[in-house]
């Protein structure tokens, strides 16, 4: 009898644990929403700084994606965050299937919100749908105001922009209204959130969002 290889879309696979993740999320009432951002760019230090604001308005746990280590978790966990670290050993951005056993290991009906740290990356991560209700794309001032013309993806698919580190502005040559204007060019609908997690300017606003506003693709 000759043998048949079979070969799979990744994609494909993927999108079938992200439904059964969005099924699972329905079951239990929860939500869930996906941060991705460069290395650097101060994710972990974002959400350090939202969970004094998070608490009492929203029950929430965090996912934390990194290639390796456990410091991010570990820095959550310090502040009582309900964190578990997701490990890629080397790719570039979680799995549907990875963040689904995660999620099945959370107590998920006694939880509003899980929060996903991707991995540091603006392009596979934006690639890969997890099962969330929205993506939220993180782009700080060190990093150049043409990062959404360059990597449009995933700021096309958010459903809100943060622009983080912004009590860095009158140190950098960084161009605000030119980063605005291209994050229009690219979606003209998207809310864009500046603050400095370091001073708090800025963090309640995307904290009410956060709680009250995300709806898979954005609309509410």
């Amino acid at each position: 009898m000759t043998e048949i290889k079979v070969y799979r879309d990744l994609m494909g696979a993927n999108a079938e644990w992200a439904e059964k993740t969005r099924t699972l999320l329905a079951e239990k009432g929860a939500r869930m929403v996906n941060i991705i951002g460069s290395p650097g760019c101060g994710k972990t230090t974002l959400l350090e700084r939202m969970a004094a604001r998070l608490a009492g308005r929203a029950r929430f746990a965090v996912l934390e994606g990194d290639v390796e280590t456990t410091k991010d978790a570990e820095r959550l966990a310090a502040l009582n965050v309900p964190v578990s670290q997701l490990i890629t050993a080397g790719a570039c951005h979680l799995e549907a299937k990875l963040v689904h056993y995660a999620l099945r290991d959370l107590p998920l009906d006694e939880l509003d919100l899980v929060i996903v740290e991707n991995v540091g990356n603006l392009v596979c991560p934006a690639e890969f749908d997890i099962g969330e209700e929205a993506k939220i794309a993180v782009l700080s001032v060190t990093e150049g105001e043409d990062k959404p013309v360059k990597y449009p993806l995933l700021f096309r698919e958010a459903a809100a922009a943060v622009l983080t580190k912004t009590d860095l502005l009158p140190y950098l040559p960084f161009q605000l209204d030119a980063c605005l204007g291209y994050l229009r060019q690219v979606n003209g609908t998207l809310p864009v959130f500046q603050l400095s997690a370091l001073t708090g300017d800025g963090l309640d606003d995307l904290v009410t969002w956060l709680v009250e506003k995300p709806r898979r693709g954005g609309s509410e």
